[in-house]
């Protein structure tokens, strides 16, 4: 099948420009855009001053900041934000193609790298992006060959986002049944109690954390301390789906520290101080290196002090919107959020038995376990996605060969 090079402005129509009303609903900006599903994520704000419709089948392509892959695919008219280019093929150019050709396209966006102007909010001009130029097929058949296979995979990634999100769902309605009800092999003539943390089985006790949890802050290191020497872990580890904080991506220090700053297996983390408000408190487990670490500032270590709690449990409790709430809550909102130890000791939580403790951790990690595979196969399918786009793209593959 023939191929040919062309501009874009050779192949798209010219669009005129028609107003939207402020307010018009809905409406798209640039931040609508997931950069790496290129989805669409709609929220209720309505057109503002100087936005325009973009027309049925038509790609926005954001001129601000272009590098980062702000493309869209739009299958009816809908108001969008003048910061986008919008182009729309002519009727012997497939429109879905078209998009798939630009959306994840390396050597388009390196392109516009080099076009773009400015720094904080580098931009490109829109007859720079119609002098892009691409290789397309000319027949209309193969391109709607291509498409459908493209689109087969892309409904495989979408079928795994909502695999995941209806487990993650099923998590969260696990977690309210198990910390009111307890572990199911612990329920047979169940009584709940009222506490003043609300209803618990009778068999559990509401306790203070503080008296089965020794809380110490991490050191504060200064820049140039950083160095070849010892791991530490930071805020931005911490803030992880599991239950583990990112060990992969962890600085080092040089220096000697004192035994109490090094982390053991079982020691739960919370974050103390966090710009954003809804970032405090939010826990992890360390589960334990192949060499030592250390924790910094900005992070609260609560260590055990006995055997009778089960430190997964108890980041699963602390996980719950109601807990979550408590912690953020009690801390001092300024410019920066503050949790302190004092606030962490005085924490009401339920415990039960360490039985029935690890009991609900281990239901609600095969949950996790389950999420995280699921997670792994969309991954698959979006990498397929892109080596076939790239072989397509650069005619590596021949579509006639392809059975769908």
């Amino acid at each position: 099948m023939m191929w040919i090079r062309k501009k874009l402005g050779e192949i798209c129509e010219n669009i005129k420009k028609e107003k939207a009303p402020i307010g018009e609903f809905p409406y798209i900006e640039i931040g609508n855009i997931d950069v790496n599903s290129k989805r669409i994520i709609f929220t209720e704000k309505g057109a503002v001053n100087g936005s325009i419709f973009a027309p049925e089948n038509s790609i926005l392509i954001s001129r601000v900041r272009p590098t980062r892959g702000a493309v869209a695919f739009l299958d009816k008219k809908i108001a969008v934000s003048s910061a986008f280019t919008i182009i729309k093929p002519k009727t012997n150019y497939n429109p879905k193609l078209l998009f798939y050709f630009l959306a994840w396209n390396k050597k388009f966006f390196d392109y516009l790298g080099e076009k773009q102007k400015g720094t904080n909010y580098p931009s490109v001009r829109e007859k720079d992006i119609w002098e892009f130029e691409l290789t397309i097929p000319q027949n209309k058949k193969e391109q709607q060959k291509i498409v459908k296979i493209l689109d087969t995979v892309q409904e495989a990634v979408d079928v795994q986002e909502r695999i995941i999100e209806k487990t993650k769902e099923l998590k969260r309605s696990l977690m309210a049944d198990l910390f009111k009800y307890g572990g199911p092999s612990f329920r047979q003539g169940l009584k709940l109690k009222k506490t003043e943390i609300g209803e618990i089985p009778e068999h559990w006790e509401v306790v203070r954390l503080g008296d089965y949890f020794e809380f110490k802050n991490g050191i504060n290191f200064k820049k140039e301390q950083k160095g070849k020497g010892i791991l530490v872990l930071d805020v931005l580890n911490m803030y992880t789906d599991n239950l583990y904080p990112n060990l992969n991506e962890i600085y080092r220090v040089e220096g000697h520290f004192n035994d109490e700053y090094y982390l053991k297996p079982g020691d739960i983390l919370f974050v103390r101080s966090s710009l954003k408000q809804e970032g405090v408190g939010w826990s992890t487990v360390f589960p334990g290196f192949s060499e030592p670490v250390l924790f910094c500032g900005f992070l609260i270590r609560a260590r055990p002090k006995t055997n009778k709690t089960d430190s997964t449990f108890l980041v699963y409790l602390f996980r719950t919107e109601n807990f979550r709430n408590q912690i953020v809550s009690q801390s001092g909102v300024v410019t920066i959020t503050n949790l302190s130890q004092s606030i962490l000791s005085n924490l009401l939580i339920p415990l039960p038995p360490l039985p029935e403790q690890q009991e609900i951790a281990d239901i609600l990690q095969t949950i996790d376990q389950k999420i995280e595979i699921e997670k792994k196969k969309k991954e698959l399918y979006e990498e397929l996605f892109k080596t076939l786009l790239n072989k397509i793209m650069n005619q590596e593959i021949d579509v006639e060969n392809i059975e769908i």
